[in-house]
């Protein structure tokens, strides 16, 4: 609604413009906000005052001829000025239910699928395959997986591609680990970390096995073999335990979705021989470098670029322009999003303007940063073990649906062994979930078990429940939720207009989701929901309505809420529950 009256408002800006009332130049941002009282409406607008000074008028003045120049609209059903020149805009409450009763006739929930459709790439999770996935591994992972579940709800065509760390000096050692062990590696790969750590003090303790690891990996750059029988032996381990991880976390992520560095490697020579052709590159202490004046350290000294070492060896950087030039030129992407840590920002700046200076992407390609904040531990530090070492995130999904097995339990001692597996799975990890999510994911959160796991406030048990309770209003009345309910919405006791407003958000949360990569503007929004059924539930009757109208109604108003309750946690990667 708000985009609508917006449109609204720029018509009658427009209009203003032509009659000479407002000067040619002005592009005004126009914000459209929820009134707090809804005595005086639903939306406001303070566009007048922005816009007063320039017009050379008073803002209540100015407010007057907006109101005179808006277009007529079955939507509203009054604009007031209010205060110093706010618009007050009125919604028709008839308007609206019958908004909500075609949302409810629709398998999408009344909410189009985006034309033209845009090919939009999302880079998330991409752990290093030399180690199992940690806890650091969990916000990339899904907070990308839900902005792909919401994009592709809106229509956009998603490519979600799993960039690994599968290549690199680090597999040297590790090849040298599995040749010096022989079959007994086939027992120790199945836990990547010990295998890492037993590695890795071969490689500190003897320098004969140092340089054998760097040979290795000289060799297996050049395509040796034996070298690259191993590799692809390690690496379908460390993807089979990520994919174990994915598949618990209720991710859509497969195999198909993995284009790891090693994918980019033939390609890593020809990004440097354009960068050079092109007289871009700067040899420094025997590295190719690329330096752009937009860049620059505190002494306001250029910062390299590095493409090459001095040994011939490629970074991370060479990396990402082959992949930007491959996901132009193959997946003809429209957006480019990565789900990387925050701290990677000033890299990820430096490498998008090298790619569009060197042409290697479509100028309309956008290419955004979604960085995220870190996870710490309940005194505020990185999230570690007792030990100080790096939380598997298997054992930490493990250890959530332990405590919401006992939880379960303690409150329906009745559900048998199946129904407590089940719902301590879906409470467990979508408690794990959510509680990430519904941060915004530029800031660090604290990870804390017993306020996830509560049943009450902003998370993923309160809304599972909240969704259960509309489950059973149906159940009691011996219908299903996706049931032809008969009748249509009514709409006057406060409670009704407030959960109908709210319901009719839900297109425009999701496109800021698209449009910001932030989940937790669709946690907000739910939890909000929420509230606003319980409110409902408890003021207005529905199946002990004392009209048949009225009851038929509250139940389309009812089934609406669930339905949107359960699309909006789905697109999160929740699993939804009928009991619990």
């Amino acid at each position: 609604m708000k985009n609508h009256i917006r449109h609204l408002v720029q018509h009658a800006l427009n209009q203003l413009t032509e009659q000479g009332v407002l000067p040619k130049e002005l592009t005004p941002n126009i914000q459209v906000e929820n009134t707090r009282d809804k005595a005086h409406g639903d939306f406001a607008c303070n566009i007048a005052m922005m816009l007063a000074k320039p017009a050379q008028m008073k803002p209540r003045d100015l407010a007057e001829k907006i109101i005179q120049a808006l277009p007529q609209d079955p939507q509203i059903s009054q604009v007031q000025i209010a205060g110093p020149g706010f618009l007050n805009f009125f919604q028709n409450s008839q308007a609206l239910a019958e908004r909500l009763d075609a949302a409810l006739a629709d398998e999408h929930l009344g909410i189009a699928k985006k034309s033209p459709a845009e090919t939009v790439v999302i880079d998330l999770s991409s752990p290093n395959l030399a180690k199992e996935m940690h806890v650091g591994h969990l916000r990339s992972t899904i907070i990308g997986d839900a902005v792909a579940r919401v994009l592709e709800f809106l229509g956009d065509h998603v490519i979600r591609q799993n960039h690994v760390g599968d290549w690199g000096t680090q597999f040297g050692m590790l090849l040298a680990y599995m040749q010096e062990q022989g079959a007994d590696s086939q027992a120790e790969l199945a836990d990547l970390e010990e295998f890492y750590r037993a590695a890795k003090q071969r490689f500190d303790e003897s320098p004969e096995f140092a340089n054998r690891a760097r040979q290795l990996v000289v060799a297996l750059q050049a395509g040796d073999e034996d070298c690259l029988r191993l590799w692809q032996r390690f690496n379908e381990v460390s993807l089979n335990h990520c994919q174990a991880v994915y598949d618990r976390l209720d991710v859509k992520l497969s195999m198909d979705d993995v284009k790891g560095e090693s994918f980019y490697n033939p390609d890593l020579a020809t990004i440097v021989q354009e960068l050079k052709n092109q007289g871009l590159l700067t040899e420094d202490a025997g590295a190719q470098c690329v330096f752009m004046d937009e860049f620059k350290n505190a002494d306001n000294d250029p910062l390299p670029i590095i493409v090459q070492k001095a040994e011939g060896g490629y970074l991370y950087s060479t990396t990402d322009l082959a992949a930007m030039r491959y996901r132009n030129n193959q997946l003809q992407a429209d957006r480019v999003l990565y789900f990387v840590d925050q701290r990677q920002a000033l890299h990820f700046q430096m490498v998008f303007s090298l790619a569009r200076l060197a042409g290697f992407v479509r100028p309309a390609m956008q290419l955004e940063h979604m960085g995220f904040g870190t996870m710490n531990g309940a005194d505020g530090r990185p999230f570690k073990t007792r030990d100080g070492g790096t939380v598997k995130l298997i054992d930490l999904l493990d250890e959530a649906e332990q405590r919401a097995y006992q939880l379960v339990k303690q409150k329906n001692p009745e559900l048998n062994e199946d129904e407590l597996q089940q719902v301590a799975h879906a409470v467990g990890i979508g408690a794990v979930k959510y509680a990430d999510l519904s941060k915004h994911r530029s800031s660090d959160y604290s990870f804390n078990f017993e306020q996830m796991l509560s049943f009450e406030g902003n998370t993923a048990p309160y809304l599972l429940y909240a969704y259960t309770r509309v489950a059973s209003v149906f159940r009691k009345a011996g219908l299903t939720m996706d049931a032809a309910l008969p009748g249509s919405m009514q709409l006057a006791a406060e409670q009704e207009l407030s959960l109908a407003s709210s319901l009719a958000r839900f297109a425009e949360v999701l496109q800021q989701v698209a449009d910001k990569g932030t989940p937790h503007t669709l946690c907000t929004y739910l939890y909000d929901l929420a509230g606003q059924f319980s409110s409902f539930y408890e003021n207005c009757p529905i199946l002990t309505a004392e009209q048949e109208s009225t009851q038929h109604s509250r139940l389309r108003l009812a089934a609406l809420t669930g339905r949107t309750l359960k699309q909006g946690l789905e697109l999160l990667g929740l699993n939804t529950l009928e009991r619990m």
